[in-house]
This record gives structure tokens, sequence and C-alpha cells, in this order.
């Protein structure tokens, strides 16, 4: 008991350390982890490694959440998994939850600025996703059509229903493109999952995306994990294509302003750790009950839920699942479809709620061509924003 005390408390301070200095998103994410746990502290060989990034890049969910998740449970059983996703996590989850605190008193010129700063980085931020992601998961023409039909089936069916029906769009194009090829390679993972814990898992999995919604309807509070566990259920590619889902269930439905959500979504690149700890400052500045720690807290916890549960389930199958080839072909529909998904979010509500003359504009694609050309950090382009606001506000 006391050697896995040790272990589960090893967990804890390597991924502590990891989520006060990981910024840059879940590829960046994937990297750090490789450095600290390949490398220096030889958790696993990279073939090990490299067979899990492609299981968790395979499944819906927080992709580098779910590796650091696994990786502790490989480590330290699952209180090591628990250990790795509260240290990683609540660290960005803490600060975005006081930002949605200080937002509020956030007025005059200057509160008024950073807040306008936040919500243009954004966009600069999201059309960049949208450009990198287009080069690598749209490669032909059968993928661009793929993210055009799911970009115009969020356009013309509102909130989750687009979302879905985009996903459902790219896997059935997908399939029939047919492009996937089967891996030969047999898997390396150990985690000491069974069979008969994976399949208790999806089973909760799909009993929770079937019974929240009934149950939503009587609870305010269930509604919050209803909407929030819906959003984490159908994110495929994980980072920024969370952004569309989670508009959906709360500026869609009226819990989040559309200016809050922009500016929290911009205050969320300059924190270190997971993007889908957004979620939390959502919860946080929600209307209604519940709001506030506890809206934050059943937010951030409904969200990564389904990732995890898939992740569990998948494990003992992964390495039959990674040799059929219409595997491989659903998912690369899915991930075209998902390009469309983050370029409709992209015009709104990014672009609409944060653009409102040139000058804005311009502070933008100064922004953007920051990011991709000069290559700065994120977080750098926040404050670069943040200044550009307040100055906007000032002459104005």
């Amino acid at each position: 008991m006391r050697a896995t005390e040790r272990s589960a408390g090893e967990v804890f301070g390597t991924f502590l350390k990891l989520g006060l200095t990981s910024f840059g998103g879940p590829i960046a994410h994937l990297a750090y982890f490789r450095d600290e746990l390949v490398v220096r502290r030889k958790w696993l060989d990279d073939r090990e490694y490299a067979d899990l990034v492609a299981l968790c890049q395979f499944l819906p969910g927080p992709a580098s959440s779910q590796v650091g998740f696994a990786l502790g449970l490989m480590r330290a059983g699952w209180a090591g998994g628990l250990m790795a996703f509260l240290a990683f996590t609540v660290p960005s989850a803490c600060l975005l939850i006081l930002f949605a605190t200080l937002a509020v008193n956030l007025t005059g010129p200057i509160g008024i600025g950073v807040l306008s700063g936040l919500k243009i980085v954004a966009v600069a931020i999201v059309a960049q996703a949208v450009l990198g992601m287009a080069r690598s998961l749209c490669p032909d023409k059968e993928r661009v059509s793929i993210a055009v039909a799911a970009l115009a089936s969020v356009s013309l069916l509102e909130g989750a229903t687009g979302m879905l029906a985009a996903i459902v769009i790219g896997a059935v194009a997908g399939l029939m493109f047919n492009r996937g090829t089967a891996s030969s390679e047999r898997g390396q993972l150990s985690t000491g999952v069974n069979q008969r814990t994976a399949s208790a898992s999806l089973a909760i999995f799909v009993t929770l995306m079937i019974a929240l919604p009934l149950l939503a309807q009587q609870n305010s509070y269930l509604a919050v994990v209803d909407g929030f566990y819906r959003a984490g259920s159908l994110v495929f590619g994980g980072g920024h294509v969370v952004l569309p889902l989670l508009e959906a269930e709360t500026v869609g439905t009226g819990w989040v302003t559309p200016e809050q959500f922009v500016a929290g979504y911009g205050a969320a690149q300059a924190v270190p750790g997971p993007l889908f700890t957004f979620a939390a400052y959502l919860g946080a500045v929600k209307s209604g009950v519940p709001n506030g720690l506890g809206g934050a807290f059943i937010a951030l916890l409904a969200i990564f839920l389904p990732g995890f549960l898939l992740l569990v389930g998948a494990l003992p199958f992964w390495d039959r699942l990674r040799r059929e080839a219409s595997a491989q072909s659903l998912m690369q529909g899915t991930n075209a479809a998902v390009v469309g998904v983050l370029g409709a979010a992209l015009y709104s509500p990014v672009f609409t709620s944060a653009i409102h003359d040139v000058r804005a504009f311009a502070l933008a694609v100064i922004c953007l061509l920051l990011l991709m050309s000069w290559k700065i950090a994120p977080v750098l382009a926040v404050v670069f924003a943040s200044v550009g606001g307040v100055a906007l506000q000032l002459v104005h």
C-alpha cells in the first residue's frame, strides 16, 4: 500500500509540474509529456508512447488529458490516473475561475480594452487552428468536401443537432471514400485494464448519453452535466474543437453571452494545461444555478468524464481496432468534418463577437501574423492583444 501511495504521489508531483508549465495546446502538451516521461524519467519507451498517443487521437475527448490519465494509470494504477488528471487540470481551472470572478469588475477603458483584446486574439488563435487543421486533415478533394458539408450542417442546424449531424456526415463519408489503411503493428500498451472493466466503462458512457438528456429536463444541475457531458463526448481532435460544441451548449442555451464566451476563450489561451478547463470558466459565469465554484466544478467533471470512460473502454481493444482499415477511414472522415465545424465557429461566435470595426480586424490580423509567421507563443499573443485592446479603447 505504501509503495502504491508513493507512486501516486510521484505521479501527482510530476504532472503538477506539467500542469503549471505546459503552454501551447494539446500538441505541445504531448511534446512536454514525451520529454518529461519518456526521455527524462523513462516511465515508458517511445513505441509505447506513440501507441498511446495514437489511441487518444483516435477517440473523442481531450487527447492530451487522456494521454496524461493513461500515463498515470500505467505508472500507479487508478490512483495514479486520478492524480495525473488532478495535477494537470487544477492549475489552469483555478486560474480561469479566478478570471471569471474578476471579469465582472473589469470596467472603464482599461478593463473594457483588456476584454476586447481577449476576444480579438481568440479570432487569430482559432483562425490559426482552422488553417493548420485544414492542411493536415483535409489534404484531398474528398476531405475538403466533407469539411464544407460539415460547415453547412452546423450553419443550417442550430446547437448540438448540427454538431452531431456534421460528425455523422463525416463518419459516413469517410467510410464511403475508404482511404484508411490498417496498421500491421501490434499494440504495446499495458495498463492493467481488463475487458470486463472496459465493457463496464463503455456501458456507463452509453447509459449517461441516453439518460442525462431525459433527467436534465427535471433538474438544473443535471442540465449542466448533460450539456458539458455531450460536448465532451463529441470532441474529435481535442483542443480548439471543443469551442463550437461548448458554444452550442452554453451560448445557444442562453447560459452565457457571446461576449462572455469569447473573452473567456481568449483568457484560456493565457493559462497552461488543457484547454478543456475553459469549461470551468463557463460553469462559473453561467446565469442561473449552478454557477460560481459549484458550476465550475460540475462543468469541469462533466466535460472530462466521457473522454476518460471511452479511453478506459478502448484500452484492451486498441490492438484489434487499429488493424481495421474501416476504423481509420471513419476517423479520417470525422476529422475532416471537425475542420468544417471549427470553421463555422470561427465566424460565429468568435469573429462576430470580437470584430466590430476595421481597427479590431487589423489587430486580429497582426496577432495571426505573429502566431503563424513569427511563431510566438499563444500566451504572448494574448498579452499583445490585451495591450492593443486597451490602446484601441483609449484612442476611441
